[in-house]
C-alpha cells in the first residue's frame, strides 16, 4: 500500500512538473491595439478565447492604444511586439524617419474612413457638406485624407467648418445637433446606428471608399526587432491571427461574446453588428484577386500615392514596398 501511495505521489509530482514546464514554454507576445476594443479589434480577443494562440504556444497580452501614431511608437520603441495600425501611417512615418516597424499581414483591403450624418440633416452626399459643421477626433488617421476626399468631390477644407472633439463625444454631438456631420470609421456604424435609433433618428453613412479613396488601411504590423530576434514566434502568431480573423467574420456572434468576456463594458451585440457591417473591408474583390492577408505591389503604390499627397510628402521619399514583409505569413 505504501509503495502504491509513493508511486502515486511521484506521478503527481511528475505531472505537476510537466504542467509547470509546459506553462513556462509559452512564448509571451504583447499585442498593440491602435484604438479602443470593438468589432474590428475582435480577432485578437477571439484568438485568445478560442485558443488559437495557445495552440501555437503563445501567451498574448493586449495593450490599449490611442491611434495609429501611438501604436507605431509603442511597437517602434519595443513596448509592444506586434499589433494593428494603418499601413498608410507606417509609410508616412518611414518616409520621415527610420521607423523600425513593418507591415506583415493585410487586414482591411479597403479604407474605413467615412462621414456620418442624420437623415434629418438634409445631407445626402459629400457635396452637401459645403458650409456645414463637421466634427472629427484629433487622433484619427482620417484627418490626413480629408483634403483628398473633399477635393475628389469638388470641395476644400475651407468649404466646411471643421472642429475636433473627443471620439466618444462625436455621435452625441451629431445626435443633439451640435454638429451637422462627423468623421469616423465605418467600424463604428453599428454603435452609431444604435445611438441614433435610441434618439428616434436615422443614421446616414457616406464611406470615402465609394467616393474615390480606395486604398489599404488597417494592417498587422510588427516591430522589426521582434521579427529579427523571434522570427518563429512571429510566424506562429501570424498563423494564429489569420485563423482568428477567419473565425471572427464567420462567427460574428461568438466573436462578440469572446470580446465581451475579456472587456465586459463592451456590448457583445454591438461588436457582432460591427463585424457584420465591416465584412467587406476584409473580404472583397481585392482579397479575392490578391489572396487573404496579401499586399499587391500596385495597390501598395496607389496607397502610398494617396498617403504622400495627404501628408505633403514626395512620392520619391520611399519605396513603399520596403514597408511590407510578408515572408512571415504561413505557407
Amino acid at each position: 500500500m505504501k509503495a502504491i501511495i509513493k508511486s502515486s505521489l511521484r506521478l503527481s509530482l511528475l505531472a505537476g512538473l510537466i504542467s509547470s514546464t509546459s506553462a513556462m514554454a509559452a512564448d509571451k507576445v504583447t499585442f498593440q491595439l491602435d484604438w479602443l476594443p470593438g468589432g474590428d479589434k475582435a480577432p485578437v480577443y477571439v484568438g485568445v478565447q478560442q485558443g488559437f494562440f495557445a495552440e501555437e504556444d503563445l501567451e498574448v497580452k493586449i495593450a490599449s492604444g490611442r491611434g495609429s501614431t501611438d501604436a507605431l511608437t509603442k511597437m517602434a520603441t519595443g513596448q509592444s511586439d506586434i499589433g494593428t495600425s494603418d499601413v498608410g501611417a507606417l509609410m508616412a512615418a518611414k518616409a520621415q524617419s527610420d521607423v523600425p516597424v513593418t507591415a506583415v499581414f493585410s487586414y482591411f483591403t479597403q479604407a474605413p474612413h467615412a462621414f456620418f450624418t442624420l437623415e434629418s440633416s438634409g445631407i445626402t452626399s459629400i457635396k452637401d457638406l459645403k458650409g456645414k459643421k463637421v466634427a472629427t477626433s484629433p487622433f484619427t488617421s482620417s484627418n490626413a485624407f480629408l483634403p483628398l476626399v473633399l477635393k475628389q468631390n469638388g470641395l476644400s477644407e475651407d468649404d466646411i467648418k471643421l472642429v475636433k472633439s473627443d471620439p466618444g463625444a462625436l455621435a452625441p454631438m451629431m445626435i443633439t445637433g451640435n454638429t451637422d456631420a462627423i468623421i469616423a470609421w465605418v467600424t463604428n456604424t453599428a454603435l452609431y446606428e444604435a445611438q441614433a435609433g435610441g434618439a428616434g433618428k436615422t443614421l446616414i453613412e457616406m464611406p470615402w471608399s465609394e467616393s474615390g479613396l480606395s486604398l489599404y488601411s488597417s494592417s498587422l504590423l510588427a516591430s522589426e526587432r521582434f521579427l529579427e530576434e523571434r522570427p518563429e514566434v512571429a510566424k506562429r502568431f501570424i498563423k494564429a491571427f489569420a485563423k482568428a480573423v477567419e473565425f471572427t467574420y464567420a462567427n460574428p456572434d461568438q466573436a462578440g461574446a469572446d470580446l465581451h468576456k475579456m472587456v465586459p463594458e463592451v456590448d457583445a451585440n454591438i461588436v457582432s453588428a460591427q463585424i457584420k457591417s465591416i465584412y467587406n473591408l476584409v473580404y472583397n474583390e481585392i482579397t479575392e484577386a490578391d489572396g487573404f492577408g496579401q499586399f499587391s505591389p500596385d495597390r501598395i503604390q496607389t496607397t502610398w500615392k494617396y498617403v504622400a499627397e495627404a501628408n505633403g510628402l514626395s512620392e520619391e521619399a520611399i519605396d513603399p514596398a520596403t514597408a511590407i514583409n510578408t515572408t512571415f505569413q504561413p505557407e
